[in-house]
């Protein structure tokens, strides 16, 4: 049987690298975030395959409320005979805008040199074709399968994911036993850091640059809390994870607005600031001391008032018990299909998976790419995938779908 899913996915390579083309092809820059029209024509793509996707749009003021323009997230079940577990295979559409210096056109699906270049091209539209792929492998086979698939493909891994897996597991749409996640073909990712993101607003009041002391300078107090923040880094280098992948929790300043002009004291300063946090880290303490941190950094300057919002608490995915076997069997057919042992290791980043993990589901990460995330230029220019990373991940993940659901 693995042999016939093998040659499937080799008979119809053709079709799914331009399925990739097409899927490419459609925009979804977020920021702005307007990703219902590539659910649409993913839902219409699927069609060719006698299947049905159904279609979750997020309603409208939610959506900017968040600070996108539309999100419509599909479910594609497919069902089998009763007494099976039932496996969820996620990627995500939205993707960070292409921004300069492309060779190729970042929406063209360019292929050259066995590789595919575009915007999400190897994170993570590829596995769009990879899990579609991996699916009609599977029921080409003609062999009696139990249990279930679902294919989610959502669309706010960007924004953090609590309007795409979020919205899915909130509305109760779906309840898997097992989820793969978008990922790279030569690691499993079983565990990835937390995350926290705030918004550091620094009220003081605007003077005549000649008489700065009319003023209270705004800036001069964000000095300070930036002082605080990066006087911290040595401590958190020495805090270090056991998970193997996983080094250390970080902390920057990514953004910084402010002032009026260069003869005027800035009478306001907003920065946006990122916190990692190591699986072993709780998030609501990690809050609470940055947030002390930053007042504290101020605390008795004159005319100085502090706003601090939080963006984003992305919780850690951690191991579950249950998802040992789905590792083992994805590294069994990965030696097969590679002829090499991956591992199962952590990564620094943070992505939606950890939404199923919250809900006790199971997750790891796992699909088509490179041995690392520099090698795929994912996020910049030139995003590539070499497509032989894809059809080696399809039958991965093809192999390891007849594991869980072959009914004998």
């Amino acid at each position: 049987m693995n042999e016939k899913i093998t040659q499937w996915i080799d008979a119809h390579f053709d079709e799914e690298v331009a399925l990739l083309q097409q899927v490419l092809r459609v925009p979804t820059d977020t920021p702005p975030g307007n990703n219902a029209p590539h659910a649409e024509t993913v839902a219409e793509l699927v069609k060719a395959y006698g299947w049905t996707a159904e279609k979750h749009a997020v309603p409208e003021q939610e959506v900017r409320d968040y600070g996108m323009e539309s999100i419509t997230n599909l479910i594609i079940r497919r069902p089998y005979a009763a007494g099976g577990p039932t496996i969820a295979l996620n990627a995500h559409g939205d993707v960070v805008p292409p921004g300069e210096g492309w060779t190729y056109p970042p929406y063209g699906g360019v292929i050259e040199n066995g590789y595919i270049y575009g915007r999400a091209a190897a994170v993570s539209k590829c596995d769009f074709a990879t899990y579609i792929f991996a699916v009609r492998a599977l029921e080409a086979l003609g062999v009696k399968l139990k249990g279930a698939i679902e294919l989610h493909f959502t669309y706010d891994e960007e924004f953090g994911g609590l309007l795409g897996p979020g919205f899915l597991l909130r509305e109760k749409l779906t309840k898997p036993d097992y989820v793969i996640a978008a990922g790279f073909s030569y690691n499993i990712v079983t565990a990835h850091n937390a995350c926290l993101q705030l918004e550091i607003t620094v009220h003081g009041k605007s003077g005549h640059g000649a008489m700065p002391e009319t003023g209270h300078d705004a800036l001069q107090a964000a000095t300070r809390i930036l002082n605080a923040i990066y006087g911290q880094l040595p401590e958190l280098k020495k805090v270090k994870s056991k998970v193997p992948g996983i080094d250390s929790p970080t902390m920057l300043v990514g953004r910084i607005d402010g002032g009026t002009n260069t003869n005027v004291v800035p009478g306001k300063v907003v920065m946006k600031m990122d916190r990692r946090m190591i699986p072993e880290e709780d998030p609501v303490a990690v809050e609470a001391q940055v947030r002390r941190l930053i007042e504290e950094a101020v605390q008795g300057v004159p005319g100085i008032r502090l706003e601090v919002k939080r963006l984003l608490l992305s919780h850690a995915l951690r191991p579950l018990p249950a998802g040992a076997q789905l590792v083992a069997n994805l590294q069994k057919n990965a030696r097969e299909v590679l002829g090499e042992d991956i591992p199962a290791v952590g990564t620094p980043l943070y992505a939606d998976a950890r939404l199923y993990g919250e809900h006790g589901i199971p997750a790891v990460l796992y699909g088509a790419g490179p041995r690392s995330v520099p090698e795929s230029n994912a996020k910049k220019a030139d995003e590539k995938l070499l497509l032989e990373d894809l059809r080696k991940a399809t039958k991965i993940v093809a192999l390891t779908l007849l594991d869980f659901l072959a009914a004998e």
